[in-house]
């Protein structure tokens, strides 16, 4: 359930507002169109996180206005199936059978009723503001007898409502507001990599999937050699992160505002991709292997500029290979300074437009580093990717443990004999991880897999903790504060 500071306060009843449809507002508030104009831009196939800042500055919301908007929007989605279930109830009929525009509306307007602190009075009239503005005035009476039933109720009393009875994954599918395949796959990870038993599994995934609901911190990445990470912080009005010995911790505020973020000295990036990069650049290597990089997957660019600042310092060359044109176009981009820094040395950092399946071929052996950051359902990403949950199925696992597996072999045949692969998903998914690994590893006999765990340290250089048996890495939102990330290190054994 909801967990907020702009959680409402009181479990009791609400009261109803006397004021009738005619005499609600009949114009929509910026920060509530803005929020709606992000749900059908979702729904349209937008991803959340890409396309809010382009609706604040569209809408020129000022930071308030702008932090207002994107709780707004994104409480919505992350809760869009707990909230489902409400509508369906209080407008007494599937959702189904609600318009997709009108019941964006309500969803928009249930979240201010139960995961906000607005009022209701102010949540029914600007809901139904909105409903006149963007659908029409005929849908303002259901809006509001929704909203009205729904405001009947606290957050408590419907979740308990519309909970299914006999508990087990529909009722926690309902109640932390996941799809029930998304409930299944994660208990199933928790389970294959030892993070859980079947003693202690619930716990973990209750933690789990209500960690999936709380809005991240905002972690940015000072990029070695173009920004310390005492300097970024000073400027971000951040704190370096006790966890990556490249991270900040922004505090507030907007990250496009920070000088070194707009110029591409600094990016935001999660702390769990922050640790891949820096995995794959402390991992051991035989001592004649080439002094060149692969990121063999790069788009849209933030794991291949920490990379590139890496193999810079190390005195290595990267090469960023990414198959669709407009995402190695945003690769270029993010390694423009890079790129520019690499010439003045006498090193390469390129990018290339092609298709990793077929990099082993043309290029056998002839890379030391190759990170395999793998296309995914990007299930463990949720808290920053609230739309991934309801936009994936588990019909996209045919179709991308295929290319899993092949990308994952290119590599073995791009890298050098003592080289090591680096194999990372933003899942946990046991179908595009563990079982990726070993049904690759079982058709070679060049390759071995070794213990990831050394080499994820934290900013002391101290161990990361609670990372398990090993030899792969599973990191966790409610263990490490990361996104879900799993990483193999796989060695190509000397001939």
């Amino acid at each position: 359930m909801p967990d907020r500071p702009d959680r409402p306060t009181g479990s009791g009843p609400r009261r109803r507002s006397v004021t009738t449809p005619a005499q609600r507002t009949r114009r929509a508030e910026p920060t509530r169109f803005a929020a709606y104009q992000l749900l059908r831009a979702v729904a349209d196939g937008a991803y959340a996180n890409l396309e809010m800042p382009q609706v604040i500055r569209a809408r020129r919301l000022d930071p308030r206005d702008a932090a207002f908007a994107t709780e707004l929007a994104f409480g919505t989605i992350r809760w869009q199936g707990l909230y489902d279930a409400v509508i369906a109830v209080a407008a007494d009929r599937p959702v189904e059978r609600i318009d997709p525009e009108i019941l964006d509306v309500l969803r928009l307007g249930v979240h201010q009723l139960l995961g906000m602190r607005v009022p209701a009075h102010a949540a029914a009239d600007q809901t139904v503001g909105l409903a006149r503005t963007v659908v029409g005035q005929g849908a303002s009476g259901l809006v509001n007898a929704v909203l009205r039933r729904t405001g009947e109720r606290s957050l408590e009393e419907w979740t308990e409502a519309v909970t299914p009875a006999g508990g087990g994954v529909p009722a926690l599918a309902v109640r932390h507001s996941h799809p029930e395949w998304v409930v299944t796959a994660l208990r199933a990870a928790l389970l294959g990599h030892g993070r859980a038993t079947a003693d202690t599994v619930d716990a973990e995934l209750s933690a789990l999937l209500a960690a999936d609901n709380v809005p991240p911190q905002v972690h940015l990445v000072a990029r070695p050699g173009l920004v310390g990470v005492d300097e970024l912080a000073a400027d971000a009005d951040a704190e370096p992160s006790p966890a990556s010995a490249i991270g900040v911790r922004l505090r507030s505020g907007d990250p496009g505002r920070i000088a070194a973020v707009r110029d591409g000295r600094a990016a935001v990036q999660d702390e769990g991709s922050q640790h891949l990069a820096l995995a794959l650049a402390a991992a051991e290597v035989g001592p004649n292997v080439p002094a060149r990089w692969l990121d063999l997957c790069a788009g849209p660019g933030g794991k291949a500029g920490v990379l590139a600042a890496l193999a810079l310092e190390a005195g290595a060359d990267l090469t960023a290979v990414e198959v669709t044109p407009h995402r190695a176009d945003l690769v270029r981009s993010t390694l423009a300074r890079l790129t520019a820094r690499a010439e003045a040395a006498g090193h390469v950092v390129e990018v290339r437009t092609a298709d990793g399946r077929e990099v082993g071929d043309d290029e056998p052996g002839r890379y030391g580093r190759v990170l395999v950051d793998a296309p995914c359902t990007g299930l463990g990403a949720l808290r920053r990717r609230p739309e991934a949950r309801w936009r994936r199925r588990p019909a996209d696992l045919a179709t991308l443990g295929p290319l899993q597996r092949s990308l994952l072999a290119s590599a073995l045949d791009a890298v050098a004999p003592g080289g090591v692969v680096a194999y990372a998903t933003c899942s946990p998914h046991v179908a595009e991880t563990r079982f990726v690994v070993s049904d690759v590893l079982k058709k070679r006999d060049d390759v071995e897999l070794v213990d990831a765990r050394p080499v994820l340290r934290d900013a002391a250089g101290e161990p990361l903790p609670d990372l398990g048996d090993g030899p792969t890495v599973q990191l966790w939102p409610h263990v490490h504060g990361t996104d879900a990330m799993f990483l193999a290190l796989l060695r190509k054994r000397p001939s």
